[in-house]
């Protein structure tokens, strides 16, 4: 959904005809003036510049409509003529309204001419400040116009690709939405209706389209179909990175809950589902839109105009709770402003956020901003993405791809009629956290069947969950991303089974265009199964745990608590380095260890059994450090079913 002017508010004043001390004497005039004022209450525009082009016909001088005619023509979008009738208001009487300078110096910005508009609020702040009725509002656009000086003073690397015909067409095309492995991209057509080729926004509908990247090519475009596209309109959707589940804007649907509302539709074999609604509380009587899903599906941010806000359009954040979506929480003003903020896309590192808006200082309706999730759970103040990939023009609808070198985009500044999807490198300095992506398949161990699994990310340092998300049946195929520069514990869990520990040390950079591969299988819970925990940890030639196993041995508690009728034994082992003697008595130590953590967190000690078995059973052989390692472990093993 394309977005509108965004600065009316900073540029003109609400028009009232009370008790008004006119600057002409002739009635013909004001008769005419006030007929329009009307007409424009109305919306009725064209009346509204036919009444006052017949006004200033009978007055050549008649300020106020001027003023007025200059309203019209900015709301008409025909902003060159705004400026001309705003500043033969100046022409004829420069000491008239001091507030003329600002407002046409927000006109000037809108266009670029930041100079210009520098020079006219120079003047404003000329005037005593009892004469000037929005000092704030002028310093407000004074920063933005030196902002933008600068900005242009220092422009950013920038070299926008089209994507070529098999995606763009003679139609606007805009939000761009790319799949984590980069061979998927889905994005809105706005179509024109049949019998209705030239339109207005009556006379046109948006529907989703996909296209697929091969061999570096983009294939023909289709159209998403039935049950994702109707005669109304779709647009500004979001992707979960397994690309199980889209969330997208749909506006004035008869199930609707506001003007526009966030729907969701889950991809099953091979097809999209009915999308439904989302409902209280993320729908209101008011607009919710432009959804931005993290990669594991748990967490939505999305923009709304509901009370409780910093401005008019605000980004608002909401959690998947497992039974429904959690209340939503204003981003505050690290993000929002008293401008709009729109567009939010959340990269699937999880911490970096792109959106547009017009409260921040940039280069004119509303620019492209980077903020950065802090380890405090506060966002960062936004950089804005610089000078040309902002413009004085209304920037929207940006994405990312999950290796964060490349963002893609729609404008139609190349152009200058329909709207293209535009692909370019994105500069360091506002680069996400680089991710890569692990995939395969949950199995059952002994028959290969798939299994529906949970399947976490843990940050061994943070003991957070990074990601959360499922394996889908019937093939038990998972896909989840890994932002790079962490430990992770990787704990997968079905009912029923022995759950599974992975570690993955994930630094450096890595930019594979192949994803990790790992098939995991699952044990049926049964006397003699064991697990090895991988993310337990231990200081050197110590029984004393590291802090990174905490993560690891809560899992294990959770899986104790579920399965109460387990008896377990708690296995330490150690490689071949040192006496014998002394790894048995270290291996039984850091067994014992373990138990006494579990014990701490109220699992009965009758269910637990320490035992040390030294360096006697190794994995591998000890002649590498690899090797080594491998060996030095410590097991969980089901000894026991109570009935």
């Amino acid at each position: 959904m394309r977005s509108i002017c965004l600065a009316i508010s900073l540029i003109l004043l609400p028009w009232t005809v009370d008790a008004q001390q006119y600057s002409t004497g002739s009635r013909r005039a004001v008769k005419l003036f006030e007929e329009a004022v009307v007409m424009a209450r109305q919306m009725d525009r064209q009346g509204a510049e036919e009444a006052l082009l017949k006004a200033i016909r009978a007055d050549h001088e008649f300020l106020e409509a001027y003023q007025l005619l200059a309203q019209v023509c900015y709301e008409d979008g025909r902003m060159e003529e705004a400026i001309a009738h705003y500043s033969r208001t100046l022409e004829i009487d420069p000491e008239w309204n001091p507030e003329a300078y600002r407002l046409l110096a927000g006109m000037e910005y809108l266009t670029g001419n930041y100079r210009g508009g520098l020079e006219l609020l120079e003047r404003y702040f000329s005037y005593p400040p009892a004469r000037l009725k929005n000092i704030l509002g002028g310093e407000v656009l004074r920063e933005k116009c030196r902002f933008a000086l600068s900005a242009l003073d220092h422009p950013v690397p920038f070299n926008p690709e089209n994507l070529g015909d098999s995606v763009n067409s003679n139609l606007n095309e805009y939000w761009p939405c790319l799949s984590v492995d980069e061979s998927t991209l889905m994005f809105t057509v706005m179509l024109p209706l049949e019998g209705k080729p030239d339109g207005g926004s009556a006379g046109y509908q948006e529907d989703f389209y996909v296209s697929h990247r091969a061999n570096g090519a983009w294939s023909g475009r289709e159209n998403a179909g039935s049950p994702l596209n109707t005669s109304d309109n779709e647009g500004a959707h979001s992707l979960t990175a397994d690309g199980r589940y889209l969330f997208f804007t749909a506006c004035n649907r008869r199930d609707g809950r506001g003007r526009c509302d966030i729907y969701m539709s889950e991809r099953g074999e091979g097809n999209w589902t009915r999308p439904i609604n989302l409902d209280p509380p993320v729908n209101t009587g008011y607009s919710e839109k432009h959804p931005t899903i993290s990669a594991d599906g748990r967490v939505l941010l999305f923009t709304s105009n509901r009370p409780g806000g910093m401005g008019n359009y605000d980004i608002w954040r909401s959690e998947w709770t497992g039974s429904g979506w959690s209340a939503p929480v204003n981003l505050g003003d690290s993000v929002n402003t008293a401008g709009e903020e729109h567009s939010p896309f959340l990269h699937p590192d999880g911490q970096t956020l792109y959106f547009s808006s017009t409260g921040w200082p940039g280069m004119g309706r509303g620019d492209l901003f980077c903020s950065r999730l802090g380890p405090d759970g506060s966002w960062s103040a936004p950089v804005n993405l610089g000078f040309p990939i902002n413009t004085h023009n209304d920037e929207i609808g940006l994405s990312v791809n999950a290796r964060g070198n490349r963002a893609y985009f729609a404008s139609d500044r190349v152009t200058g009629k329909d709207t293209d999807i535009y692909t370019f490198e994105l500069p360091e300095e506002v680069r996400p956290v680089l991710v890569s992506y692990l995939t395969g398949r949950v199995h059952d161990s002994r028959n290969m069947k798939g299994l529906s699994a949970v399947i976490q990310l843990i940050d061994l340092e943070s003991e957070k969950v990074v990601v959360e998300t499922a394996s889908a049946a019937p093939g038990g195929e998972y896909l989840i991303t890994l932002p790079t520069n962490r430990d992770y514990a990787l704990n997968v869990s079905a009912r029923g089974y022995l759950f599974s520990s992975e570690h993955f040390s994930f630094t450096g950079e890595h930019d594979r265009t192949e994803p990790f591969r790992r098939d995991i299988p699952l044990d049926r819970i049964t006397t003699g199964t064991s697990v090895v925990l991988h993310n337990v940890f231990f200081d050197t030639d110590s029984d004393r745990l590291m802090p990174a196993s905490v993560a690891e041995l809560n899992k294990v508690v959770r899986f104790l608590e579920e399965n109460p009728v387990l008896e377990v034994e708690i296995g330490g082992h150690t490689d071949n380095t040192g006496t014998e003697e002394h790894n048995q008595e270290l291996s039984g130590k850091r067994a014992g260890a373990v138990v006494s953590f579990l014990t701490g967190k109220g699992i009965d000690a009758d269910r637990l059994h320490a035992k040390g078995y030294g360096e006697r059973k190794p994995l591998t052989g000890n002649e590498t450090e690899k090797g080594r390692a491998r060996n030095r472990r410590t097991e969980l093993k089901i000894i026991h079913m109570r009935k």
